[in-house]
């Protein structure tokens, strides 16, 4: 039986494409492919993740140049297609950026950059993402990044709530959405959002870290998991 391609784009300043690769390896059945931003053949790929980092150093935001690689033209008709896109956290920005999704991010609330552990509830495990989770689960998935408060217009974030469109809230060790438990300042707690169709995920929280019992947690794997298992008709 022949191995599933997932493509991992690289952009110039992309800082976790290798966690990213070492992450979708540890699958058996499942190959990482890089994908640079020049690129305009996804390689037969069934899946494209883009990792963390500073895309094109993050100028002007984190995210909008990086949106104009001739790689993520191949990307969006990928999406439109309905083919899985997973971004984390510099991914995130790009994807929303690119239109793939709804929302921005700003600056950290507190305007620092923050690299620590945090918990995040799992609030609708019936996504491709995250079938292998269970409802309101609340995971330990680190997160590093200085963009990371999320916001939209208030008619945007009703119509995220009310289709089930947020995925991850930011929330205390025992679940509880809560200010203090939120790192930094993102719309009520928002950590995760997928788009209508249910095949674009994009988190700040970094699962690629949170993937083998000597990063401390493996509460990231079953993301990954979930969505291989999807690709793979399983």
């Amino acid at each position: 039986m022949s191995e599933i391609i997932v493509g991992v784009v690289v952009f110039p300043g992309s800082n976790c494409d290798h966690d990213t690769e070492h992450a979708v390896a540890s699958f058996s059945g499942i190959k990482p492919v890089m994908l640079w931003h020049n690129d305009h053949d996804l390689q037969g790929a069934k899946a494209i993740i883009l990792p963390g980092g500073f895309s094109y150093g993050d100028y002007l935001r984190a995210g909008s140049i990086a949106r104009f690689s001739p790689i993520m033209q191949e990307v969006i008709d990928f999406a439109g297609k309905g083919f899985p896109v997973l971004g984390i956290c510099n991914g995130f920005q790009v994807l929303l950026e690119s239109g793939l999704l709804e929302g921005a991010l700003s600056r950290n609330r507190d305007k620092k950059f923050l690299c620590c552990q945090t918990s995040i509830r799992a609030v609708n495990c019936s996504t491709i993402f995250t079938t292998l989770y269970k409802e309101d689960e609340v995971l330990s998935i680190p997160i590093a990044h200085g963009e990371g408060n999320y916001f939209a217009p208030p008619e945007v974030i009703e119509s995220l709530e009310e289709h089930d469109q947020v995925v991850f809230k930011y929330t205390d060790a025992q679940g509880l959405v809560t200010d203090d438990a939120n790192p930094n300042g993102s719309l009520r707690n928002i950590a995760g959002i997928i788009n209508r169709q249910g095949n674009v995920l994009g988190l700040m929280p970094h699962p690629e870290r949170a993937n083998d019992k000597l990063l401390g947690s493996l509460d990231g794997r079953r993301l990954f998991e979930s969505l291989f298992c999807h690709i793979s008709g399983v």
